[in-house]
């Protein structure tokens, strides 16, 4: 059987280097970062965390909300596709300077793409 894309990146290190790393991306960017003004970070962390893992093929101890349901709050603020853009060009740009091959990246872009409706309530 084939590594999951976790395995492939580093597993919980480098999703959690990737996590924090992302986070200050976000939250410097003043185009998203009005969508976190009320949020508890460190709880944010986490859930960020045990989502990457159990998407990119980790264990799955996710216990948040769906992504539609997390994200509804932020859509009735105005959450939009630009918004959304946005966070997947922080994504992308973690994993480039977390050394990640763009192979992996490409892969966990698509899964990051496959929640876009759900996210954006559409």
């Amino acid at each position: 059987m084939s590594a999951t894309l976790y395995e492939r990146i580093g597993g919980e290190a480098a999703v959690n280097a990737a996590v924090e790393l992302f986070y200050r991306k976000v939250l410097n960017d003043y185009r998203i970062n009005r969508f976190f003004n009320n949020t508890d970070m460190d709880t944010q962390l986490a859930k960020q965390k045990a989502f990457f893992t159990m998407a990119f093929g980790g264990p799955n101890n996710y216990t948040g909300q769906d992504m539609r349901n997390a994200h509804a709050r932020l859509v009735k603020m105005g959450l939009a596709e630009e918004h959304f853009n946005a966070v997947m060009e922080h994504l992308g740009a973690t994993m480039v300077e977390l050394n990640v091959p763009a192979d992996l990246i490409a892969e966990a872009a698509a899964i990051a793409e496959s929640t876009r409706k759900d996210v954006l309530g559409k």
